[in-house]
């Protein structure tokens, strides 16, 4: 099982202010041990709000490398991209000069792509500092979905990153070609924050914490892993 610790929030202002405090201490402390830190985050309307309190603040964001957890395999002027937000949300102000790397590249498709985006990861400081998750109704995380083409793989590779197919759904929407970190990139951080909000989702993420399958259930593989330090945070 992960080092599992659980935080609940009253509002999402009180899970905002402490993501926030969070995110900084852990960069803070990659640039004090190591003289870099690399922070991996998600898109998603949870962490905006901490995204944007932390483009403001001063973090010697000339050590710090900004890197994707998953993207679709679109354009980064697309409306779905990940990367767009968080150059809208997190890269701005004096987190501009942060250095990032994202997955898309020119590839054709996020399977021909993996091998290209792997060397860019590899590249990176390891462990990353911090990593930032959100969960599907579905039970997925990253871009890691239910039974989808690339999974099993996803879960068994060494490999930082891997290429996912998922299956349309109204989760996924029409562009199901992903790239993500895989469990293995996923573990390769100090510290994993889970972001949770409303009832419906905490009920997926308490059956994720039952026995059963990891294919059906992918967020169940990460709560499963050893090596994992995760930290929850939900708020209603």
């Amino acid at each position: 099982m992960a080092q599992l610790t659980e935080r609940n929030f009253s509002s999402k202002d009180e899970m905002t202010a402490a993501l926030a405090e969070l995110l900084q201490a852990g960069i803070s402390q990659g640039i004090e041990q190591d003289g870099e830190a690399v922070l991996l985050v998600s898109g998603g309307s949870s962490p905006a709000p901490a995204y944007r309190h932390l483009s403001g603040v001063e973090l010697g964001w000339d050590k710090i490398t900004v890197a994707m957890v998953d993207e679709r395999w679109v354009e980064p002027d697309h409306e779905k991209s990940n990367e767009a937000f968080i150059k809208s949300t997190l890269l701005q102000d004096k987190a501009a000069n942060a250095q990032f790397v994202t997955m898309k590249n020119a590839a054709k498709s996020a399977e021909e792509g993996a091998g290209a985006c792997e060397s860019d990861y590899a590249a990176l400081k390891k462990p990353f500092d911090v990593t930032i998750l959100g969960m599907g109704p579905d039970g997925h995380t990253a871009s890691l979905f239910p039974n989808a083409k690339g999974l099993e793989h996803a879960l068994t590779t060494t490999n930082t990153v891997c290429a996912i197919n998922a299956h349309q759904s109204e989760v996924t929407g029409e562009i199901t070609e992903r790239m993500s970190l895989s469990l293995a990139g996923i573990a390769s951080a100090k510290t994993v924050v889970l972001l949770i909000s409303g009832d419906e989702k905490k009920a997926v993420y308490e059956a994720a914490k039952q026995p059963g399958s990891e294919y059906e259930v992918p967020l169940r593989a990460v709560l499963n892993h050893p090596d994992i330090n995760l930290t929850v945070f939900w708020c209603p």
